[in-house]
């Protein structure tokens, strides 16, 4: 066993895992792209969406927004249709917890099928990065969500690292309440 290797891991994982989290990241891209779904996925079919939904509209927009970032749709796409749905004060409150559904979905799905498979990453410049995170995991990915938000590539690369599920969350619920704050009083601002 590598060192890194957490020793309840099934061994299909350790040997296959990091293939198998790259065909999971191609195969959800295509998925969306060849299906039209990234693009029939706009803001006006969201909001659609969730308003017709009626009581069920908020589940729904959570659902829609974590199906949605698995396959790649920009994150933006969501917080414009909640906060043109809930508006300002709301929406913010509805797309904080959808982009925290959403983020940490995607971590579960591909620790799942990934393992942590960048913990035992030998390049040195990759070594740097893994350590910051290993010793200051919530700044880490706090700052990291302010910069990237809701990018799928760190969706996927945060789950491969050893990073735990509390830390992810701490971290994304941190790094993300700027980004959504700011987008909540720009697209009220516009559109209310």
């Amino acid at each position: 066993m590598k060192q890194g290797d957490a020793p309840n891991r099934p061994s299909w994982q350790r040997r296959y895992g990091p293939w198998l989290a790259v065909l999971l990241f191609a195969g959800l891209f295509a998925l969306g792209k060849l299906t039209g779904l990234v693009e029939r996925l706009d803001t006006n079919t969201v909001r659609t969406t969730i308003v017709d939904a009626g009581a069920w509209g908020v589940l729904a927009f959570i659902m829609i927004f974590a199906f949605g970032e698995l396959i790649h749709v920009p994150g933006m796409v969501f917080v414009a249709a909640g906060i043109l749905a809930y508006g300002g004060t709301l929406g913010f409150g509805i797309c904080l917890l959808g982009a925290l559904v959403s983020v940490s979905a995607s971590f579960v799905i591909v620790r799942a099928v990934g393992g942590q498979a960048l913990a035992n990453a030998r390049s040195p410049l990759m070594q740097r990065m893994l350590d910051r995170l290993d010793k200051h995991p919530v700044i880490t990915v706090a700052a990291l969500r302010g910069v990237f938000w809701l990018a799928p590539p760190l969706n996927f690369a945060l789950a491969m690292t050893k990073l735990s599920f509390r830390h992810h969350l701490l971290g994304s619920a941190a790094g993300l309440i700027a980004p959504i704050l700011a987008a909540s009083v720009f697209f009220d601002w516009i559109f209310n």
